[in-house]
């Protein structure tokens, strides 16, 4: 959603929906929120700080069905935390968040396909339930 100065960055989950003539009547399904905004300042993106540290979270924990940040350890703020899910929220910082403009949008399906190329990548196993039953990724010889 747009950011300016004085106003807080929200995170709306909304129903999929193409191009920009189909977004005039789109549906939000839920609004994700920053428990810390008003002592930490909330979501951020367009840069690799703690805003978009606690957005990489609310956003990973909700695509791919963690619940709750803070108890799912993906938490910027939250203890205790899963180093795995610590890590995976820094690189989708520094791979997406970091490169996005004030307004965005970004599909549930991208969000699952890069997580799981992150831990393929990694040769990492035990997968979020949200993971564990998508068909395997295509290998490619370079």
């Amino acid at each position: 959603m747009p950011r300016s100065k004085g106003v807080t960055a929200r995170l709306l989950v909304e129903t999929p929906e193409d191009g920009p003539t189909q977004r005039r009547n789109v549906q939000v399904l839920r609004e994700l929120r920053a428990k810390d905004e008003q002592s930490l300042g909330g979501f951020g993106w367009g840069y690799d700080g703690s805003g978009t540290s606690r957005a990489a979270a609310a956003i990973l924990a909700d695509a791919l069905d963690l619940g709750d940040p803070e108890k799912a350890g993906i938490s910027f703020t939250g203890w205790p935390q899963d180093n795995t899910l610590i890590r995976l929220r820094e690189d989708f910082c520094v791979e997406m968040l970091s490169q996005f403009c004030d307004e965005w949008r970004l599909r549930r399906s991208v969000i699952v396909r890069w997580a799981h190329s992150w831990f393929i990548q990694r040769g990492i196993t035990e997968l979020p339930n949200a993971l564990r039953d998508l068909p395997p990724l295509a290998h490619i010889d370079a």
